[in-house]
């Protein structure tokens, strides 16, 4: 299957299922450039490409938007507070995940985050 259709079967994916081959596409990728990891390795792999469900993120950007246009209700303010909460601490122990690894491996966090593809998320 040539690259251009394989990108025209993944713009039919819906979006929970893009997330998935994301994460997956990006942990083969990770397993080919590096040395076959260890069982630990593995495990703080999958915690680093576990990513936020889509579900809560399109929450988020709901509620985001309703407060960018300042017609957000205080419940819905409360519900954007907890999600963001959920937010930030998925990316604590993304991030704590990625400095064991980094640890493990003996490479700077940048580096090791530059060998996986990670960039730094963008912040709304």
């Amino acid at each position: 299957m040539s690259v251009d259709e394989l990108l025209k079967a993944v713009d039919n994916l819906s979006e929970p299922d893009l997330e998935n081959l994301l994460n997956r596409t990006l942990f083969v990728r990770a397993r080919r450039r590096g040395p076959i990891a260890t069982p630990e390795e593995s495990t703080l792999l999958r915690e680093i490409n576990r990513g936020i469900p889509a579900e809560l993120n399109n929450r988020y950007e709901i509620l985001a938007d309703k407060r960018d246009e300042e017609t957000l209700m205080e419940v819905e303010y409360q519900e954007l507070l907890e999600i963001a909460d959920q937010i930030e601490a998925s990316g604590v122990k993304r991030l704590e995940s990625l400095v064991k690894l980094a640890e493990l491996r003996q490479v700077p966090l940048l580096q090791l985050m530059a060998d996986l593809g990670i960039q730094t998320p963008e912040i709304r």
